[in-house]
């Protein structure tokens, strides 16, 4: 499989670049958990394994790289269980000039080259995220009141609580638990154009910007895939930084360094372009008709062992 991946990038004259693990800058994403590391001969220096290649990616592409792919290992505090592990690889690249329809469609058929062709039955399903919570629970998720989905949810008082009122979770619970179970099995839906509070570092719409260049890739409830058009305005992701820390603190994680190199790569001109990152082993996964990530894994991590 990963034979093939590098064929279906060197026939489109995408470049392989390998860039570091460790960072002294962690991922800002309050949803996400950086794993530290520390320099025990550096006066205690503090480190952080990437969560994803992105920002190091985007550094080369403002420095004038063509389009560029890696096969990269990446590494999340906190992620262990069926569908996750603490390591994992991605496979990540980056086209200059595409549109986001140009990097849903490659993204597609680049999935269906990694994977066997019995496992398909029928092509991708394009679907917007408003569009797929209108349909399965008849809410529009742009504009619905918390109220609205705490009730769809169904969620324990338990839940509720830890939910708050933050509508994002109740909104990644909805898409988790009612929406994405209910797509198509043995086939990819393409889950575009999420609204723009979760753009994460993808531009917001020109034409709407209540939602962001954004989209998902799943087979049946399995996401795969997670892909922008690349927000290239660094004033703009500055202030994102700035509210994922705020958001940090209010879910009582800590503030974590920023990536100041990044940013100043984003000053200097990252050029138009769309990324899409995939996660290898859910692919092994469907090949291998499995629900769990760990027999695909070679040495996999359990919540009770360590290899």
């Amino acid at each position: 499989m990963l034979d093939r991946a590098r064929r279906f990038f060197a026939e489109r004259d995408v470049l392989q670049v390998d860039t570091p693990s460790l960072s002294p800058a962690a991922v800002s994403d309050p949803h996400i958990d950086s794993i530290r590391a520390t320099l025990s001969r550096q006066r205690g220096a503090e480190l952080f394994l990437r969560t994803s290649p992105e920002y190091a990616m985007k550094r080369l592409l403002c420095a004038g790289y063509p389009d560029i792919y890696e096969i990269a290992r990446v590494y999340r505090d906190g992620e262990v269980g069926r569908r996750h592990q603490p390591e994992f690889t991605l496979i990540e690249w980056y086209r200059r000039g595409f549109s986001l329809d140009e990097m849903m469609l490659e993204s597609i058929e680049m999935l269906t080259m990694l994977l066997e062709p019995s496992r398909l039955h029928g092509s991708a399903v394009y679907r917007s995220y408003s569009a797929a919570f209108r349909e399965v629970i008849d809410i529009n998720p742009l504009t619905a009141d918390l109220d609205s989905l705490r009730r769809a949810s169904g969620a324990d008082r338990r839940l509720a609580a830890a939910l708050g009122e933050r509508r994002d979770g109740w909104l990644d619970l909805l898409l988790a638990t009612r929406v994405a179970p209910c797509f198509e099995r043995n086939r990819f839906t393409v889950l575009h154009h999420y609204p723009a509070s979760q753009a994460a570092l993808a531009r917001l719409n020109p034409e709407d910007p209540t939602v962001a260049d954004r989209f998902e890739v799943f087979y049946g409830d399995l996401e795969l895939a997670n892909g922008f058009v690349e927000l290239n305005d660094a004033v703009e992701q500055a202030q994102r930084f700035a509210r994922d820390q705020a958001d940090r603190q209010a879910l009582d994680k800590l503030r974590v360094p920023l990536d100041q190199r990044f940013l100043a790569a984003l000053k200097s001109g990252l050029p138009a372009c769309a990324g899409v990152a995939v996660g290898f082993e859910r692919l092994l996964m469907i090949n291998e008709k499995t629900d769990d990530i760990r027999p695909v894994v070679t040495f996999p991590f359990d919540a009770g062992w360590c290899p």
